[in-house]
This record gives structure tokens, C-alpha cells and sequence, in this order.
């Protein structure tokens, strides 16, 4: 009986270490098959966030788009009557008699389209006689300045400048005094 004893003990032995080298490896094949899945889960997961991320541009721009054309249609609309004024002066301007009426018809339609882009923001740049900016200011040329107040002053404004919601859309063009 010892010599079955021992083969018996000897086949216990073998198959043991048989069932530690599967399950070694079992092991080995296990984490690269989980670091497989794990690398396939993480390039699922980014190609989901760039898609989101693409769709989330996209949007925004067409927002964005969205916006600017809604924005130049109400001032359009401000500016509609405005040019059915000019057009109304127009056509009487050949029927007219007394220059001080259309005078005062062109007053009242320059009135209305200034109120009109001031209630949308729109600033006219007060610089005459201010100290000149370059940073806020376009100077055209210097010439020698009238009185000695005026030395590196805003002596003439050649064109206006103008804010948009407090930011300067277009700068002042001046001459300043030397």
C-alpha cells in the first residue's frame, strides 16, 4: 500500500501544481483581456465626449449665428421708418416751396434716427478741446494750436466717433493742436 500511497500523493502533488500553473495562467491571460476591455471602454468613453463635444460646437455657433442675425434685424426694424421718413422728404423736396419747412423736416428725421440708435446703445463721442488719446482718438494732422489752452488738445473733430454699448465702434478722426 505505501507504493499506491505515494502515487497517489504523487498524482495529488502533480495535479496541484497543474492547477496552479492554469490558474497562473488564467492570471496572466486575465489582465491582459481586462486591460483590453478597459482600453476598449476608454476609447468608447472619449469617442462619446468628443462626439458631445463636437455637437456642443456646433450648437454654439449656430447660437452665436442665431443671435448676430436677430440682433441686425432689430436695428433694420429701427431703422425702417426712419428711411420712410427720407424717402416722404425725398418726394417732397421737388414739390416744395418754403426751404425752412424741409429744413425742419430733415431736423426732425435726423432727430429721430440719433434717439433711435441711442436707445440701442449707440454714443456719440463728445472730444472737441479734450486732451488727445491716442487710444481713443485718430489724429489726422497737427497744426500749431490757436491758444496755448489748446497745445495737445482735440482742436477739430474731421469725423465723429462713435460707442456701441460703451465699447468705441468707430474712433473720432481730429486734429490736434501743436
Amino acid at each position: 500500500m505505501g507504493n499506491k500511497e505515494e502515487k497517489v500523493k504523487k498524482e495529488e502533488v502533480k495535479n496541484e501544481a497543474e492547477k496552479k500553473k492554469k490558474e497562473e495562467t488564467k492570471k496572466e491571460e486575465n489582465p491582459k483581456v481586462s486591460m483590453e476591455d478597459k482600453l476598449q471602454q476608454a476609447e468608447d468613453k472619449f469617442l462619446r465626449i468628443f462626439s458631445e463635444y463636437e455637437n456642443f460646437r456646433r450648437r454654439t455657433q449656430k447660437e452665436r449665428a442665431d443671435l448676430i442675425s436677430g440682433a441686425a434685424a432689430d436695428v433694420y426694424k429701427v431703422l425702417l421708418p426712419i428711411l420712410d421718413d427720407l424717402d416722404r422728404a425725398k418726394d417732397n423736396i421737388e414739390k416744395a416751396e418754403d426751404v425752412a419747412s424741409l429744413k425742419e423736416g430733415l431736423e426732425l428725421i435726423f432727430d429721430k434716427l440719433t434717439k433711435s440708435l441711442k436707445s440701442n446703445g449707440l454714443e456719440l463721442m463728445d472730444v472737441k478741446e479734450q486732451d488727445f488719446n491716442a487710444d481713443e482718438h485718430e489724429a489726422i494732422t497737427n497744426i500749431p494750436a490757436p491758444s496755448e489752452e489748446l497745445k495737445g488738445k482735440v482742436v477739430e473733430v474731421v469725423e465723429k466717433g462713435y460707442t456701441l454699448n460703451g465699447k468705441i465702434i468707430r474712433f473720432p478722426k481730429v486734429v490736434v493742436g501743436a
